[in-house]
């Protein structure tokens, strides 16, 4: 056997397992198919950041109403139930109207021939008119003529009301929700006799909600009403909303020492519910001036954060920084990193440092 073939294998050998390992990061690097990855980027940049103070809250509604029958009567449909989604007029239930429909009808009745009878007391009225001005009827009997029309347009006035009246009644038969909102409670049945007052259900609005926050002492004086506010949810993540301070009540618990305020929130989408807890954001201090990138950028492992930035070369690193105080979809970020450079916003969740790129720019609208 030729001694310098054997030497040669033995030398070849591990020089292509070191290749073969190398192989998947030089792979890696140049993304699939040894192409540059598709990337998104947006620009650090300057802005000026206020610092604030973060507070937990509770979702309240401003409107809530346990909605009461002004009549009497038995309940013949329940037609909201608990949970359900309500317009305002909407029929929330409806009372048996028999007897106030017997009622409409003998009055209605009488009515007609009040009417006819005062058609009549109207024409011997005319009759009697010009009867006595021929002196062929005496006083008294052109008064009694008056007299009957008087009595019969009394009495048709006096039935008509009585009419609307019942027909106002059995309108009221019919419970409507006095504004859109939730069922929260249903507090009758089909079945039973409700009496004036008696509560039906309970509805409460979630068009705009309020979040209630106990404000320590120490920051009483630097909150005002109309301020604005951040807000987030701990059941929904990634909604936020803007609100403003609507109230302060200047009256501290005496145990707590804490001031109610309340921050009035939109909810068009209805995904907001109340008693959800928040964390909410009132802007303090004076401002200053910091790098800021998007939130997107922003990666976490564990308690490290950090950015991938493009290079010149378009290969990214990876920059370790501290984040700071939120500017709406932008962030305060402190560490390596200047205005002006290019941070990964879409596509960064699987890159590595030294990984080639292809960026293309994202905007993100600074508040």
């Amino acid at each position: 056997m030729n001694p310098f073939r054997r030497a040669n294998s033995r030398t070849t050998l591990p020089l292509l397992a070191a290749l073969l390992l190398l192989f998947p990061y030089a792979a890696q690097a140049q993304g699939p198919g040894g192409r540059p990855s598709p990337v998104r980027y947006t620009e650090a940049r300057e802005h000026a950041v206020r610092r604030s103070i973060q507070l937990p809250g509770t979702v309240e509604s401003r409107t809530v109403s346990l909605v009461a029958t002004e009549i009497e009567g038995l309940v013949e449909e329940y037609l909201a139930r608990e949970g359900d989604t309500v317009g305002k007029g909407q029929p929330l239930a409806r009372l048996r109207t028999t007897n106030l429909e017997l009622r409409r009808d003998s009055v209605q009745a009488q009515l007609q021939e009040a009417q006819a009878r005062l058609k009549l007391a109207e024409r011997n009225r005319g009759r009697a008119s010009e009867l006595f001005e021929a002196k062929v009827i005496s006083r008294q009997q052109y008064d009694d003529a008056f007299y009957e029309f008087n009595a019969w347009q009394g009495r048709v006035d006096s039935l008509t009301a009585e009419l609307a009246r019942i027909n106002d009644d059995i309108d009221r038969c019919t419970i409507r929700a006095p504004f859109a909102g939730v069922v929260t409670q249903e507090r009758t049945e089909v079945g039973q006799w409700l009496g004036k007052g008696d509560p039906v259900v309970q509805i409460l609005s979630l068009a705009e909600l309020e979040v209630r926050v106990e404000v320590p002492e120490s920051y009483f004086r630097s909150l005002n009403p109309g301020a604005r506010a951040h807000v987030t949810f701990e059941s929904l993540p990634g909604l936020e909303v803007n609100g403003r301070i609507s109230a302060i009540v200047p009256s501290a618990d005496p145990q707590a020492r804490t001031f109610p305020l309340k921050v009035r929130i939109p909810n068009a989408q209805g995904r907001i519910g109340a008693g959800m807890l928040a964390q909410v954001s009132f802007p303090a201090g004076e401002s200053y001036r910091a790098t800021v990138v998007p939130k997107d950028a922003v990666i976490r492992q564990g308690p490290q954060e950090f950015v991938y930035l493009i290079n010149g070369d378009n290969t990214v690193s990876m920059v370790p920084v501290q984040t700071g105080q939120g500017v709406g979809v932008w962030i305060e970020v402190q560490g390596a990193l200047r205005a002006g450079q290019r941070v990964i916003t879409r596509g960064n969740e699987r890159l590595r440092p030294g990984q080639v790129v292809q960026g293309e720019p994202l905007e993100y609208e600074l508040p």
